[in-house]
């Protein structure tokens, strides 16, 4: 039975002449390719003679094995593409998702998605696909997507994803199939703004427990993740808190762990331990009489970089003396989410226009 199944799965992918051709001139001639990487002309050679020899044998299971398919997709895009079967929809831990429309208009493709729960209520407004999403194109471009709509009534959120060829050629001149695929959402959202934050500023003195933080990867306790400037000039190396008890808490999953001048700037911190799973986050802003806002620098890092186990910090810096602070009240903003939902989730489809479904 199996090998029945398995012969019908083949017979009905085959590869075009030209696509075989277009392979064996990639292998003898890599810098015919319009995208080159010479540093890796050999390796991608051997790796496309292994593919070739793979696809051209058992085409479907070839498509059906991720490592195999990421080799494809790694040497070439539109092969990896072509063998992938069409399958507009797909269910996992009791979520639907399924391509609704295609619009296809010169160099720009727009494609919904839905996705909806069929065992829960986990599907809402504000669902977040926490950048785990990911776009297979068999050519060069650029994509993006984004939430447009969602029905309360079905449970149902669309997603409008946007491609656009890098050479402005028609998209239908480029044609082939996209892969979406989706590891994580998140819903449930939690949001809290403006929320006064009960330190007495004028008792904050100067801190002694500092550590300069380098920018580069050095397997030191805290790793630098990035940072935000206001003159936009960055640093090879910052002094930061040392992160200590938690001294306030702003929500679920954030807490202020320090608090002192260094330099005659005012440093908060801020920890989160669950950023990775909930995208717990905020910031903190100083507010005069007048309403008027201060700008600050923040630089982030974390203790346990690529641990299950990591923890975030962000460390917010204002340029206000401990003359001036008086003048100045402190507030905070809190986001996070509820629920985080994983799965694995996956839709082929082709590039040409299909109505609404």
């Amino acid at each position: 039975m199996f090998e029945r199944t398995y012969k019908s799965m083949n017979d009905k992918i085959k590869a075009a002449p030209e696509l075989i051709t277009d392979t064996i001139d990639l292998m003898d001639n890599p810098g015919s390719r319009s995208r080159t990487r010479p540093i890796f002309r050999r390796p991608a050679a051997v790796a496309a003679a292994i593919v070739l020899c793979l696809v051209l044998a058992t085409p479907a299971l070839a498509a059906n094995m991720p490592a195999i398919y990421e080799m494809m997709y790694m040497v070439s895009p539109a092969i990896a593409q072509y063998f992938v079967p069409v399958q507009e929809f797909c269910e996992d831990n009791g979520i639907r998702m399924e391509v609704v429309s295609t619009y296809i208009h010169d160099d720009t493709a727009q494609v919904y998605v839905i996705m909806q729960d069929i065992t829960g209520d986990r599907i809402d407004a504000d669902t977040d696909l926490f950048d785990s999403y990911s776009l297979h194109i068999p050519f060069d471009s650029m994509s993006h997507c984004e939430q447009v709509g969602f029905d309360e009534k079905t449970r149902t959120a669309k997603f409008l994803i946007t491609i656009s060829t890098m050479n402005g050629k028609d998209i239908a001149i480029n044609g082939g199939k996209v892969t979406f695929s989706v590891r994580e959402f998140l819903s449930s959202k939690v949001s809290e703004e403006n929320i006064p934050i009960a330190l007495e500023l004028t008792a904050i003195g100067e801190a002694n427990n500092l550590y300069t933080l380098g920018t580069g990867y050095n397997n030191n306790t805290y790793t630098y993740v990035g940072g935000s400037f206001i003159d936009g000039k960055s640093s090879d190396s910052y002094t930061v808190l040392i992160p200590g008890k938690a001294v306030y808490s702003l929500g679920k999953g954030m807490d202020i762990t320090g608090i002192g001048y260094v330099d005659g700037q005012l440093h908060i911190q801020a920890m989160t331990y669950d950023k990775m799973t909930f995208d717990t986050h905020g910031d903190f802003q100083l507010v005069d009489a007048n309403g008027s806002k201060v700008q600050y620098n923040s630089v982030c890092f974390a203790d346990g970089m690529g641990t299950d186990n990591r923890i975030d910090y962000q460390e917010f810096i204002f340029d206000v003396s401990q003359e001036r602070i008086g003048s100045y009240k402190l507030f905070g903003n809190y986001y996070s989410n509820g629920i985080n939902t994983k799965g694995n989730w996956k839709v082929t489809f082709p590039l040409i226009n299909s109505s609404e479904k």
